[in-house]
């Protein structure tokens, strides 16, 4: 009796053993896991289903930011409201256009830029019916075009500036770029200046128009990423995630199209295919890119549009464009 006392002592203080090495072990866990979440920081980026955005999407879906300790909520955001969502405090940090950076930050919007995205090498174009020989055939015509203070109203006006024209000279109807090009594939307006992906439904019928000219013709569309100063300030390790991610991407993209493409293009509904059509008007800007465009291009071209901006009253006072970006995040 002794002995079996002996041993299911034995064995009951091996279970009591082993049971406190497991909730040992399960508080350890607990611990670890806790840790790992305290370090992964939460922000709302607010964009658009343009192609150039779509390495954001893809770093989203393809786990690439949350290994990176940030974990982003994507919000599409219509340009035209990006900045009232920014102001409300809905999301800290969003994707647009350079000038667009330079009218919110002139209108009391405060963004601060911290990569480049990329470049339209003909993904942004003016569709026109086939009678429009040039751009002077433009006068009085009606043109299909997003809302005052967005990439398309701000390259309509570009344009037409170069050709010695200003938005008084034609007739505008606010759509959105989708909208835009689906209207005029459907006979609506002389005119829709829009981008990729809806300036391919152009592109795939040509019985209804042609494209007068597009960011080959006239190179002034270049995206950013930018957040809001006092978040900059107070999560750096989070906004060098956001950059260190992008560009991770990228890499993705380059070692594996076919998956890369088939995420990107299914948040626009779009399959792998259509979506590299799409991607090949434009080009991503990688970290050499990204220095050499923050060392000096970037404050130039931003004083430029400024003053397009200020010519159709977008802004009021030119800002000052040096201050629009932080290029730390860069190295």
């Amino acid at each position: 009796m002794r002995m079996e006392s002996r041993m299911q002592g034995r064995i009951q203080g091996r279970v009591r053993g082993r049971k406190a090495m497991q909730a040992a072990l399960f508080a350890a866990a607990v611990t670890m896991a806790g840790a790992g979440h305290a370090q992964t920081t939460k922000v709302t980026l607010g964009m658009s289903g343009w192609t150039g955005f779509a390495p954001l999407t893809l770093a989203d879906k393809a786990g690439i930011f949350k290994k990176n300790g940030v974990e982003v909520d994507i919000k599409m955001i219509p340009q035209k409201d990006r900045h009232l969502a920014l102001a409300a405090g809905a999301i800290q940090c969003a994707a647009t256009t350079v000038e667009t950076h330079v009218a919110w930050n002139a209108n009391g919007v405060p963004i601060t830029q911290i990569v480049q995205l990329d470049k339209s090498y003909g993904a942004d174009g003016l569709a026109v019916r086939g009678d429009v020989k040039s751009f002077a055939d433009l006068k009085g015509k009606t043109i299909g075009v997003d809302a005052p203070g967005t990439a398309p109203y701000f390259g309509l006006a570009w344009m037409l500036k170069k050709n010695g024209m200003s938005l008084k000279d034609v007739k505008t109807t606010t759509l959105s770029p989708q909208a835009a090009a689906q209207a005029f594939v459907a006979g609506q307006n002389d005119g829709a200046m829009t981008y990729e992906p809806y300036l391919s439904t152009v592109r795939q019928n040509p019985d209804k128009g042609k494209i007068l000219a597009t960011t080959l013709d006239y190179p002034m569309v270049t995206d950013t990423l930018g957040c809001a100063p006092k978040w900059l300030k107070e999560n750096p390790k989070a906004a060098q995630a956001l950059v260190d991610s992008y560009f991770e991407a990228l890499e993705m993209i380059q070692k594996e199209p076919a998956k890369a493409n088939e995420i990107m293009g299914a948040a626009v509904k779009q399959s792998a295919e259509q979506f590299a059509k799409s991607a090949a008007y434009l080009r991503w800007q990688d970290r050499e890119a990204n220095k050499k465009f923050f060392s000096g291009e970037l404050a130039s071209f931003s004083k430029e549009a400024a003053g397009v901006l200020m010519d159709i009253g977008v802004i009021r006072q030119v800002p000052d464009v040096t201050a629009l970006y932080d290029a730390r995040f860069l190295k």
